[in-house]
């Protein structure tokens, strides 16, 4: 049975909620090993008056403060990323085997002086490998090609040749027999009216990576508002919304996020902090299932 270390996520949010009701389910799938100290365990649980399993095991993440739920607050966020580093840590040295992260608040890092925007530039810069973002479900899986970046910045980063090392890197990670890449601007640009980073740099991609796999793979650049009408398929989008939007319309419950490209696997939860609910007993624990389900697979 695998090893998964558990980042606990904000303290202030559901992720101890879903860890504390799902253990019993995910002990039958994997060993979850949590990274979390007994003084905030307990604090946890008892605001939550639910019961900590006696096999819970945990790791002793260093750090106390008294947990104010729904709120944004520096001493949560550093705890959060702290977690986070010592499932990182685990996976380097070999004592389990992935990782599975709870829910953080990118604000609450920012208040803590942490100078990333998320998981996936953590990862990014500790193994100085281009991760890749892969969000959704058996369904359908949506790649993110640019990230954590404004709206307005995105058209920069629309260059063939990081396209094409991209494409090189999500398909070696995953082995999809078929990838469709959105367009980035409406109607696929209708032939160059609407934008010409279609016609210089993501049809030329495209083309470059299919005759580099010697097989076609990637397919588009499809019309972004059309392209999910399916509701199934793999797909590489342009921007954070333009493929988080509909997988999370369609797939909400069971989606996953999972970081490709890296020595280690991790997988995370499709949401957020959840702090509306936070120590109310209402968080769902489907999504944290299908994470740790993944690295079974």
């Amino acid at each position: 049975m695998k090893k998964i270390a558990i980042s606990i996520g904000d303290l202030n949010g559901v992720g101890i909620e879903i860890a504390l009701k799902s253990h019993n389910k995910i002990k039958q799938l994997i060993k979850p090993i949590y990274c979390i100290n007994k003084y905030m365990l307990t604090q946890a649980s008892d605001l939550l008056k639910l019961d900590i399993p006696e096999d819970f095991e945990i790791y002793q993440t260093a750090g106390k403060f008294d947990i104010n739920p729904g709120v944004v607050d520096n001493s949560a966020g550093l705890y959060s990323f702290n977690s986070f580093i010592d499932a990182i840590n685990l996976a380097k040295e070999n004592k389990v085997d992935g990782i599975c992260t709870l829910p953080i608040n990118k604000e609450s890092w920012d208040k803590a002086g942490i100078k990333y925007h998320g998981h996936t530039e953590v990862l990014r810069d500790i193994f100085k490998k281009e991760a890749i973002m892969m969000l959704g479900c058996e369904e359908m899986y949506v790649a993110l090609f640019t990230e954590h970046i404004p709206l307005k910045e995105v058209p920069k980063h629309i260059k063939k040749e990081k396209l094409v090392r991209f494409f090189k890197d999500f398909y070696n990670s995953t082995k999809f027999e078929k990838i469709d890449v959105l367009a980035l601007n409406p109607h696929a640009s209708d032939g160059g009216v609407l934008g010409d980073e279609e016609n210089n740099e993501i049809i030329p991609a495209i083309k470059q990576i299919n005759k580099e796999l010697n097989k076609d793979i990637f397919f588009g650049p499809l019309v972004p508002d059309t392209a999910f009408t399916s509701k199934k398929g793999r797909f590489i989008a342009m921007y954070h919304d333009q493929g988080l939007i509909p997988l999370k319309a369609l797939y909400f419950d069971k989606s996953i996020n999972v970081s490709l490209n890296l020595p280690i696997l991790r997988t995370s939860v499709d949401h957020g902090t959840a702090f509306d609910i936070a120590y109310q007993n209402k968080a769902k624990i489907e999504s944290y299932i299908e994470a740790i389900k993944y690295h079974i697979k």
